[in-house]
């Protein structure tokens, strides 16, 4: 009898969607929140995506013919509601079939098997959530989201200091496995985004990203959560403290300064110590505005 009520009283947990735009603090955050009991995926990629839904949302956005520095086009995806209802079905399918394994892990698999019986805070993180947040909340109508945001100078920079290391990278390698093309053909390019190499390129879509992200705010109400990585570096206690409370966690006092201490409260506004970018800050003053920067 009381395992009955133990199971009949035992809390079913709607996950937490992470969005923002790239290079915005989301991997920081949500490996704060990790250490402090979100369960954000048994296995993850290097920015501490979930591979499961990393590989779903890829999936989507090739179904758009965009990627996630091109989403104009996914807007038809979302407005064809008859192609809409087929990835909706199939991914419902996904979600309750083994291969959610990848995702919870065995122990897990084998206590939920559904994501909609999953009894502990739980999500993902991935910026293409900004664009297909509507799909997510089509089979998760009470999720809760949590968007990170950043000034876009700063967003810009560090895109292309990440694409000129790629670039980098990929220069060497093609020169050690030139002789390896007659053997298989390259599956991925040589950088992942021409664009993001100009700084007014990754401001504008940068932009794209948080009027997307601001857009949601009637429709989620208090479901919305908006973190402002400035803030949060100023203050990364008070910040948790917020974040513990949204995504109902049960940290306590200790845990939280623990893992605040790993801030590092120095990388809030890098632009304003270069010059270059000082000024480039200057010419997209209006758009940066918009944002409250």
């Amino acid at each position: 009898m009381i395992n009955m009520i133990n199971k009949i009283n035992k809390k079913i947990y709607s996950p937490i969607i992470i969005i923002g735009m790239h290079r915005s603090g989301t991997t920081m955050i949500t490996r704060m929140l990790e250490q402090l009991g979100l369960f954000v995926g048994n296995k993850k990629e290097d920015n501490n995506e979930a591979i499961f839904f990393f590989e779903l949302n890829d999936w989507m956005l090739r179904q758009s013919g965009g990627n996630w520095d091109n989403l104009a086009s996914v807007r038809y995806l979302l407005e064809n509601q008859e192609i809409r209802n087929l990835v909706i079905d199939y991914l419902q399918i996904i979600l309750k079939s083994p291969w959610f394994i990848n995702y919870l892990g065995w122990k897990n698999y084998l206590r939920y098997r559904s994501p909609h019986k999953i009894s502990i805070p739980w999500g993902w993180k991935d910026p293409r959530n900004t664009f297909l947040l509507p799909i997510w909340l089509d089979i998760f109508p009470n999720a809760k989201v949590i968007h990170i945001y950043r000034n876009g100078v700063d967003v810009a920079n560090s895109l292309k200091v990440r694409a000129e290391k790629e670039l980098r990278e990929s220069v060497k390698k093609h020169f050690r496995r030139k002789i390896l093309y007659w053997l298989y053909k390259k599956k991925h390019g040589f950088v992942d985004s021409p664009k993001v190499f100009h700084l007014e390129s990754g401001i504008k879509l940068w932009e794209i990203y948080m009027e997307k992200a601001f857009s949601y705010n009637s429709k989620l109400g208090k479901n919305a959560l908006h973190i402002k990585y400035e803030d949060f570096l100023l203050n990364p206690l008070d910040g948790l403290q917020v974040l513990v409370e949204f995504c109902d966690l049960k940290a306590d006092t200790e845990q939280l300064k623990t893992v605040a201490a790993q801030v590092k409260t120095g990388r809030a506004y890098a632009f304003s110590k270069n010059s270059q970018l000082e000024k480039l800050s200057q010419n997209f003053r209006v758009t940066l505005s918009k944002f409250g920067y």
